[in-house]
């Protein structure tokens, strides 16, 4: 399809408040930054993104009106220890803000993942290694996967900024080299150096090395060699054109309209989501993002036990994202926005077709059939879907945000790409995980997932509740044993809304307006609906623990400070786990009828299966954002009545 500007589709040039900087931007500060700095060629990039506005001005913003354009920026120099943050003016290029963090290590570039292979490669160490393996004639198979360490107190890896290699191979050029795992063979290097500080055999010793396993299990299209039949074709056609308006980064569609945003960590950002309704633009959440994720892998086996990765915080969905494929990886009339994000050296790097936004249809939206008339009334739903797919390392994250008709916002995290896989003695995987081939473990582990919701449910001042359903004990109150209600209590401090999810409760929690009623009085609000709370098993106090705190609840809730972004902190590689939500909550700062974020942590507890290899269908979690009193009816009461005439019977 051309997606070219048509009737639902005016210029990407038009500016606002909350665009994301532009690939000139991008540039112009890298290149304020350079000569500020001078350090050549030696200068690094971690993020150059937008500082948002205050949100007053983005809400008393005037289109045409002059913008004053900030860039925050994380810098490093090669071979020095620490990050140096700031903001700098992009019009007069004035540094409004600098702080040089010595602790600090910064993201993990992909450019110097691609470096670290040939590196490791050529240590002979390794390639000693490999000879005792009897591998070493197949050198130039070796895949080296970094991976970051965390901070377990290695006296090799103080001052330095490092990551540790797993490695696999393949057997020939094509081959997926994720199911041929070298188990027990790992390189530590110094990213800023190039240094290869130490190469470990956990076999050397013994000499019980665990065989490569060698059968190939490949998905590539051009290696396999038997498909089923292909199914009947389902097209999704709109032959008037999709039913969504854009307008530069902000999309109205149906009755919502928001704004669209990209940054190079949290990748996709929805911003300002309203709804308007009965003439009446309302808004519902300021900002909205998937602000961190860990992935806790339980096994304590030979290196493993470091695997405790921050896919965002530590390498950036945004860096990582796609260039989706139309008719792939989104179908129908689709519309697709680029995304700018800095290179390790501070040129501007455009992914195409980042960010894809179309419609599905969401099958019934309401029905009744009145039994005394006869009459029946039914109405279809669809669905306006904003989404984006990550690759990092052996995972792709797909990224999926849903508004409904009916004032609901939904979002999902698809999980799909490979498993990460060891190798093991055919039939003994262990107790850490599942032999999903001959020879091939993939470990217990969790995904994590924290979403970052800025809210402002009918303006910027909200509270949250909590919801919890109890039975009433058997006596005059319930005679007949079958009475429940539900209670509903504000949540006044920080620490007073470090909350878990309670399945005996049937516990929600609600966002609420207390200076806005509905019709029969009561605070209108939204209501969070946790449908993929995980139990932690990780303990708060480890070293893996206390990085990655905010995971011990399924939810926090904190007074907005633009400064406090990410629930693990700004830094997360090597850190020590002193930042983020259990140190802002500390102030315990209150809460009610005020500006407020909400953290929801939620994702997927993975035992592998093998029908997770070598390519895992998607695993799905998420939650909900539902309407909770907001509206004083169905809003979807005023749905008019169609008949889709393509149906027909088969």
């Amino acid at each position: 399809m051309d997606m070219t500007p048509g009737p639902q589709t005016t210029s990407a040039a038009l500016r606002h408040p909350l665009d994301p900087l532009s690939a000139a931007e991008l540039n112009r500060a890298a290149q304020l930054i350079r000569d500020h700095y001078g350090w050549g060629d030696d200068l690094r990039v971690e993020t150059i993104d937008l500082a948002e506005p205050a949100k007053d001005l983005v809400r008393a913003y005037v289109a045409g009106t002059p913008i004053q354009r900030v860039a925050r920026f994380n810098i490093y120099r090669r071979g020095v220890m620490g990050v140096v943050t700031g903001k700098i003016d992009l019009a007069d290029g004035a540094l409004l803000s600098e702080v040089f963090r010595e602790d600090a290590r910064a993201m993990v570039a992909i450019e110097e993942v691609l470096e670290i292979e040939k590196t490791v490669k050529a240590d002979p160490r390794f390639q000693e290694a490999l000879r005792r393996r009897g591998l070493l004639e197949e050198l130039d198979f070796m895949a080296v996967d970094p991976w970051t360490v965390g901070d377990f107190g290695h006296a090799i890896e103080q001052g330095r900024r490092v990551l540790n290699c797993f490695i696999w191979m393949r057997t020939f050029p094509l081959d997926n080299y994720y199911a041929h795992p070298v188990e027990g063979l790992h390189a530590l290097i110094d990213v800023s150096t190039l240094e290869v500080l130490e190469v470990t055999d956990h076999f050397e010793e013994t000499g019980d090395y665990i065989p490569v396993p060698r059968a190939p299990r490949n998905y590539d299209a051009a290696l396999l060699t038997e498909f089923r039949p292909p199914s009947a074709p389902l097209d999704v056609v709109q032959p008037e054109g999709p039913g969504f308006r854009v307008e530069g980064n902000k999309v109205t569609w149906e009755n919502w309209d928001f704004r669209v945003g990209f940054n190079g960590r949290e990748g996709l950002v929805l911003y300002t989501i309203g709804y308007t309704h009965a003439g009446e633009r309302r808004p519902v959440v300021y900002r909205a993002s998937i602000a961190e994720m860990v992935v806790p892998y339980g096994t304590p086996e030979r290196s493993h036990y470091r695997k405790n990765v921050f896919d965002s915080g530590e390498l950036g969905f945004g860096r990582m994202a796609n260039s989706l494929t139309l008719g792939c990886d989104c179908l129908g009339a689709i519309h697709y926005f680029d995304a700018e994000v800095p290179t390790v050296f501070g040129t501007s790097r455009t992914i195409e077709n980042a960010i894809c936004l179309h419609e599905e249809d969401a099958g019934l939206s309401w029905k009744h059939f009145d039994v005394r008339s006869g009459r029946t009334e039914v109405r279809r739903a669809r669905k306006l879907v904003i989404s984006s797919i990550s690759t990092i390392g052996n995972y792709e994250y797909a990224s999926y945000w849903y508004l409904h008709q009916d004032g609901r916002i939904e979002y999902e995290m698809k999980a799909t790409g490979i498993i990460n896989t060891a190798a093991c003695h055919p039939g003994h995987p262990g107790k850490f995980g599942t032999e999903v081939a001959p020879g091939i473990v993939g470990h217990i582990h969790q995904h994590i997932f924290c979403a970052r919701l800025d809210m402002e449910v009918d303006g910027p001042r909200n509270t949250v509740t909590e919801c919890d359903t109890r039975a009433l004990p058997a006596g005059p109150d319930n005679p007949y044993g079958h009475a429940f209600l539900m209670e509903e209590r504000a949540l006044p401090s920080e620490l007073e809304a470090q909350r878990d999810s309670d399945f005996g409760k049937s516990r929600y929690w609600r966002i609420i307006n207390p200076e806005r009623t509905n019709w029969v009085g009561r605070p209108t609000g939204y209501k969070l609906e946790a449908g993929s709370a995980v139990q932690p098993y990780t303990h708060p106090d480890s070293v893996s623990g206390r990085r990655g705190r905010f995971i011990q609840h399924q939810l926090w809730v904190t007074a907005f400070d633009p400064e406090e972004r990410f629930p693990a902190g700004e830094f997360v590689n090597q850190s020590k786990g002193e930042e983020g939500l259990p140190s802002w909550t500390r102030a315990n700062r209150p809460l009610e009828n005020t500006d407020i974020v909400l953290w929801h942590s939620f994702g997927v507890h993975h035992m592998p299966r093998p029908e997770d290899h070598p390519v895992q269908p998607c695993v799905v979690c998420g939650f909900k954002l539902m309407p909770s009193g907001f509206f004083d009816q169905n809003p979807v009461i005023d749905l008019p009545p169609t008949v889709n005439t393509k149906s027909c019977c088969a």
